[in-house]
C-alpha cells in the first residue's frame, strides 16, 4: 500500500493538471529505507508530449545525486496520462528501473473540472504490474 500524505498528494495531481495536455513526470523522494515519500520534486517532461514523458538525463543524474547526497530515495515515480487510464503502458514498463518505488499514474483525460480524474499506484518488478491501494493522510 502507498501511504501519503494530502499535501504531496494534491501537488502530484496540480502538477498533472498545470502540464496537461502534455504528460506530467516526477518523483517523491523520501529517507533512504523508510519508504515514506516526503519530497516533492517536480520534473520536466523533455519529451514535451501529450503520450509520453522522458526525464531529462542531465535533470535525472543531478536528481541521483542529490538524493545520495541527502540519503533518499525515490519512494514515488508519477507521471500522468493525458488521454488514457491511469494504467502502465508496454513503454512505462520499460522505463520502471526502480523496484521498490512505487509508481503513480494520474489521469487528466478528463480536464473539465466536471469528472473524475484518476490517481493509482503500482508496482513494478520485472514487467510485472501489480496495483495497490493508495492512502492520503493528513500527516505522518
Amino acid at each position: 500500500m502507498l501511504t501519503l500524505t494530502q499535501a504531496l498528494y494534491d501537488r502530484i495531481v496540480a502538477h498533472a493538471r498545470k502540464d496537461h495536455p502534455d504528460e506530467a513526470c516526477g518523483v517523491v523522494a523520501g529517507p533512504a529505507g523508510t519508504g515514506r515519500p516526503e519530497r516533492f520534486i517536480p520534473m520536466l517532461n523533455a519529451a514535451r508530449s501529450p503520450t509520453f514523458y522522458e526525464f531529462d538525463s542531465k535533470d535525472l543524474l543531478k536528481l541521483y545525486r542529490e538524493m545520495d547526497d541527502r540519503d533518499e530515495e525515490p519512494v514515488i515515480v508519477y507521471h500522468s496520462h493525458t488521454a488514457t487510464e491511469a494504467y502502465p503502458s508496454r513503454t512505462d514498463l520499460t522505463y520502471a528501473n526502480e523496484p521498490g518505488a512505487h509508481y503513480v499514474l494520474v489521469s487528466t483525460a478528463d480536464t473539465d473540472g466536471l469528472g473524475e480524474f484518476q490517481f493509482r499506484s503500482y508496482r513494478i518488478v520485472d514487467g510485472v504490474v501489480t496495483e495497490e491501494e493508495v492512502e492520503v493522510v493528513e500527516a505522518y
